[in-house]
């Protein structure tokens, strides 16, 4: 039955005030769908009727000062309540937050102190958002370990495959998700919705209007978006959808390079990122305040920041944690200082986004080289930070890893942690694989080779079984080590080997390529562009892949190569060193342990003597690179196991209280 409470509206001006009755009429229904376990719980809160009666905000000037409030009064549920929070100014923004009817916060602002506010009507909400840190014992569900402990997630990415992707990035943020869903926690995932008019946009097609448009305060007015969603494999993805992101182009960039406004563009994405868990009921129910926030890379890394400055001094979120995750330290999100007054944050924060330039990198003498860096405010503010491997934990805090935030990470190292990325399994299945002609097993390897010879034949390189084919896949750039190819391939094709490079990047790269090709057409190929079917049956089809990166966070196609029984050399650096076992041909008689080779340090000569290695063993020692092979391909890369070790460090990230500004 209809339920009235009494409801008092109270606003002072100047030194005057001024009370008002008014009533407020909510519907409270019983709910039989409940579990009795689950009512039992429910009966140990306290509902309080809360009132989302506009956005709380105060106006102040030197002449005085106009103050809405709001307040419950009666006995009516939970006795006396106070409706809002006492009002709070921040130096040049006012905040402006809505409540549903059971008094979680469903939307939150920051509102400009010179502009216009508007009293909205409250929007009645029918659902009982209930937001609490489930725990439960292990339990098997469709041949499934779930989760002890679960959490809400919300995943904020660039990317995210196979709705969008450029590399490692989006078949991270594409996978990890599922895998933390199997596991028992609820997911979501926020990316922008990219339309380009081209067919990658069909990828949205699944993806249904939510019809909630909200607003953002940011880049000196008001921005509107608009949000999508699919319910897939156990998660919410949710598309942020605004006109910068509909324009022909890759995700960040056209042939005139990088987007000018893509600092407008991820400004926006973390914004709608943080209202999104407040505003979005999926599945009938919002994810409410207390989530776990995992921040990927610098496009979402105002994520932390807003967090801590523009929701917790309001008592929003401030049982919400927030996960720094980095996947490559090289790309910052560094802007001019000028552009900080447009990320919708409070002027006294300015100091934890402040980059100041070297003297060398300055553009001139008078240049004051002074900057705001996105990344560097998500490593101040995060409550933990993660990387995409051990190894990579530790090369950020050093002078020739850390990208001039080697201080700023070494000071924080008690919170680093690194945890290797997983592969999908599912697509990466030599036994299965649609893309190559023939399938193998780690119980049956002898296909291995028809992959081998149907690769010769399709690039048109001699049909030579017994021939060391090596591969290289990825980007033609000088974080690849690319030039060390360059300089070292003379020398191999001095020996009786065979070698297909995949990329592009470079267009001077691009060029050698296909010059090597034609100087060396009975022993290479260089396919400059990239093909996922070829991919795969370079892949399958080499015996030996190179990766001779300068700096790799994770990597991988060495996972992908072991997976298919093709033996990685690699740099040891990074996720390289973490994921390839270094093989001793000499140790107990060649059958030692070890999935492939490492090279240090990252020299010509040093590659070369790795690669002999590798080419000798094959030819010479047949069961040590059948051992090879097999230890490989039994390596457990799956996400289920990355995610395992994840939610460890969200255990961690929940035992410390939040980040909060010290004055």
């Amino acid at each position: 039955m209809p339920l009235k409470i009494p409801f008092v509206l109270s606003w002072t001006c100047c030194s005057h005030s001024f009370m008002e009755p008014v009533q407020m009429t909510t519907k409270v229904s019983s709910c039989k769908s409940f579990s009795i376990p689950l009512q039992a719980k429910l009966n140990k809160f306290r509902v309080i009727g809360q009132v989302g009666f506009a956005p709380l905000w105060s106006r102040r000037s030197r002449r005085g000062c106009l103050r809405l409030g709001a307040s419950i009064s009666g006995s009516g549920i939970g006795g006396s309540q106070d409706a809002v929070e006492e009002e709070k100014q921040e130096k040049g923004l006012i905040l402006g937050t809505e409540r549903d009817g059971s008094g979680s916060v469903i939307e939150f602002h920051l509102i400009p102190q010179s502009g216009e506010v508007e009293v909205n009507e409250v929007n009645s909400v029918k659902d009982i958002n209930i937001n609490s840190l489930e725990e439960a014992e292990e339990i098997e569900g469709e041949g499934k370990a779930r989760a002890r402990v679960t959490y809400n997630i919300v995943l904020v990415t660039a990317e995210a495959a196979p709705y969008s992707k450029t590399g490692g990035l989006g078949d991270v943020c594409g996978s990890l998700p599922i895998a933390l869903a199997a596991r028992g926690h609820r997911v979501m995932v926020v990316s922008p919705r990219y339309l380009n008019g081209s067919t990658a946009d069909k990828n949205f097609a699944s993806a249904v209007d939510l019809k909630r448009r909200i607003k953002l305060y940011c880049f000196g007015g008001v921005q509107e978006v608009d949000f999508f969603h699919e319910y897939r494999d156990a998660v919410d993805w949710v598309f942020v959808d605004h006109p910068s992101y509909h324009r022909p182009g890759t995700l960040y960039g056209d042939t005139r390079g990088a987007f000018g406004d893509n600092q407008f563009r991820f400004t926006l994405l973390c914004h709608a990122a943080c209202e999104a868990p407040l505003v979005l009921p999926l599945g009938g129910f919002t994810y409410g305040e207390k989530c776990l926030f995992l921040a990927n890379d610098w496009h979402a890394s105002l994520v932390p920041v807003l967090l801590a400055a523009k929701y917790r001094p309001y008592g929003v979120y401030k049982d919400a944690r927030s996960i720094l995750v980095i996947h490559n330290l090289s790309h910052q999100g560094v802007e001019s200082a000028e552009t900080y007054k447009n990320l919708g944050l409070p002027p006294e924060w300015y100091g934890a986004l402040e980059w100041v330039f070297p003297t060398w990198a300055r553009t001139h003498a008078l240049d004051p080289g002074q900057a705001v860096n996105l990344l560097k405010g998500a490593v101040v503010t995060a409550d933990r930070l993660l990387t995409v491997s051990q190894g990579y934990s530790w090369e950020i805090t050093t002078v020739e890893g850390g990208y001039g935030l080697h201080e700023l990470l070494s000071d924080r190292k008690s919170v680093i942690n690194g945890i290797t990325n997983g592969i999908d399994v599912a697509e990466w299945d030599p036994s299965s694989d649609e893309h190559i002609p023939y399938h193998y097993s780690v119980e049956n390897i002898s296909e291995k080779v028809q992959c081998k010879t149907a690769l010769q034949k399709e690039l048109g390189l001699p049909i030579r079984p017994d021939c060391p084919l090596i591969g290289f896949i990825g980007r033609l750039d000088y974080q690849k080590g690319i030039d060390l190819i360059r300089l070292a391939i003379p020398e191999i094709m001095e020996d009786d080997v065979q070698f297909i490079m995949l990329g592009s990047g470079d267009p001077m790269f691009e060029d050698w390529m296909r010059a090597t090709e034609l100087a060396y057409k009975e022993k290479f190929r260089g396919w400059v562009g990239f093909s996922v079917p070829i991919s795969h049956k370079i892949t399958a089809g080499c015996d030996i892949l190179l990766m001779p990166s300068r700096f790799e966070p994770c990597g991988l196609n060495q996972l992908y190569a072991m997976r298919y029984g093709t033996v990685p050399v690699v740099h040891d650096t990074g996720g390289l060193r973490d994921t390839v076992k270094n093989f001793n041909p000499y140790a107990q008689e060649g059958k030692g342990e070890g999935t492939g080779w490492t090279f240090s340090p990252l020299t010509k000569e040093s590659m070369l003597a790795a690669l002999k290695t590798a080419v000798r063993t094959y030819r010479e020692h047949k069961p040590s690179w059948e051992g090879l092979m097999r230890r490989g391909m039994q390596r457990d890369c799956t996400w289920e196991n990355a995610a395992i070790q994840y939610e460890q460090v969200f255990e961690w990230a929940f035992i410390d209280p939040p980040y909060v500004r010290s004055n």
